[in-house]
């Protein structure tokens, strides 16, 4: 069976929706090695924002992720944050990835989160022995940059505006989800106690 995107195929919004939203099992079907090669670093900043997008539009906090191998720049995994549609405090975009991707050498490729990844998800990174990471959006949320690059973390800033866009419009309107999903419940409940006292 031939795959739909190939070396002629044209790199479109449409063609990088599908590879977003496609299981990463599947997506042999859907672009040959070809296509993959010829994917850039832009290309897959993309897709980890219609991932956050995803997650945006499903009730959640829009980030995403996407595992690529540095040789074949084949996907290795995806995956978007649902804190809120699994209710588990680290179903982030970084960890459900991971996830996808499942028990490999992940020593040999680049994390593109679509966000500046917490203190957890980028301690993960390092105990998995990831060699790059390029973060799309380390102007709503930073801080762990530094700590990924001395652990030998090969780190790139590539901000993505409509990525920045959709995170600054979830937080202003989900100011206490975005609050939670960085810090916890915890977290929330006393800046809560905090107003009620003033």
């Amino acid at each position: 069976m031939k795959a739909l995107l190939n070396q002629k195929s044209v790199k479109t919004e449409q063609a990088l929706r599908a590879i977003a939203h496609m299981p990463t099992s599947s997506l042999a079907v859907l672009m040959d090695k070809d296509f993959a090669q010829s994917l850039t670093d832009d290309d897959f900043m993309r897709i980890a924002v219609l991932l956050a997008q995803k997650s945006y539009d499903e009730g959640g906090c829009p980030i995403g992720a996407v595992i690529v191998d540095n040789t074949t720049k084949q996907i290795l995994g995806k995956g978007h944050n649902t804190l809120v549609q699994d209710n588990h405090p680290y179903s982030h975009g970084e960890t459900s990835a991971i996830k996808d991707a499942g028990r490999i050498d992940f020593s040999d490729t680049t994390l593109y989160t679509s966000l500046s990844p917490c203190e957890v998800c980028a301690t993960l990174l390092s105990l998995r022995g990831f060699n790059r990471v390029v973060v799309g959006d380390v102007t709503n949320a930073s801080g762990t940059e530094v700590f990924l690059q001395e652990r030998g973390i090969q780190l790139d800033i590539l901000e993505d505006e409509q990525g920045i866009a959709l995170y600054a419009r979830f937080c202003s309107q989900k100011p206490e989800l975005e609050l939670e999903d960085w810090q916890g419940v915890s977290a929330c409940r006393s800046i809560a106690n905090a107003r009620s006292l003033t």
